[in-house]
């Protein structure tokens, strides 16, 4: 029997051509239509979270800047000082709440932080975390001590005697404002620092769990993670103190830390 070769012709080996052009070609759109979504799911994320956004962009110019300050570049400690100052502001102005009753106000607090980590910078060695978060760990501190100095020497300054009755708060709700955060400080002691710090930064400051695992460089789900926990513990100490009937108020921030 005789055996049939086939002869590829010249109109054939064009459409073979054209074929694997054409695979070629959708395969290449299909890729960069992925990575155009990628960049724009990206681009939607950082607009739709701007406090997101300025924390990672300032994470990542404070790396790049702590290395020459370190060495004594002066022009970088001043760069540093400017990027954290803002971040700084908000965190001791929510730790610190309203600061009549202590010796300091919220912008001492800040001034010191700031002197702290100027101070920190030719000894500052990476850790593994975030020079921000090594900020943040000096913040922490600060407010601390100045709780702690207001317990020791609390004080209620009034500028003068008022003339006529006002509507403001007396000495009674001062009293009862001050049990209640004296209350509050107390609870809070049940919990690690690191459980506290997430508190405030999502409860308080309310920043995502992004943001706050940037801070305290760890990942958003141990973030979570910690919240939860925390909220649990809050909770149960509550209805302890209660008399477990669950009567007692919520913990800060209510659920069980399914905060995004």
């Amino acid at each position: 029997m005789a055996t049939e070769h086939k002869i590829a012709t010249p109109r054939t080996r064009a459409a073979k051509n054209a074929a694997a052009s054409t695979e070629t070609a959708v395969k290449g759109t299909a890729k960069s239509a992925v990575t155009s979504r990628g960049a724009v799911t990206s681009k939607n994320n950082a607009h739709s979270n701007p406090a997101l956004s300025e924390s990672r962009r300032v994470s990542a110019e404070l790396d790049t800047l702590i290395g020459p300050a370190a060495a004594g570049d002066q022009r970088a400690v001043s760069d540093i000082v400017r990027l954290v100052h803002p971040l700084v502001r908000r965190y001791c102005g929510a730790r610190l709440g309203n600061t009549a009753h202590l010796h300091v106000t919220a912008d001492d607090v800040v001034q010191e932080v700031l002197i702290a980590t100027v101070k920190a910078i030719p000894r500052y060695r990476d850790q593994g975390k975030s020079f921000l978060a090594f900020v943040y760990g000096i913040a922490a501190n600060k407010v601390a001590d100045a709780f702690r100095r207001s317990q020791l020497h609390p004080t209620y300054p009034m500028a003068e005697m008022p003339d006529e009755p006002c509507d403001s708060a007396g000495p009674e709700e001062w009293a009862l404002a001050s049990e209640r955060r004296e209350a509050t400080r107390e609870l809070m002691k049940i919990l690690a620092p690191a459980h506290r710090e997430v508190l405030v930064m999502r409860i308080v400051l309310g920043w995502s769990a992004a943001q706050t695992a940037e801070a305290i460089g760890t990942s958003p789900g141990v973030v979570r993670v910690m919240q939860h926990r925390a909220l649990n513990k809050l909770r149960a100490q509550l209805q302890v103190a209660w008399g477990g009937g669950g009567g007692g108020p919520p913990p800060p921030g209510g659920g069980g830390g399914g905060v995004c």
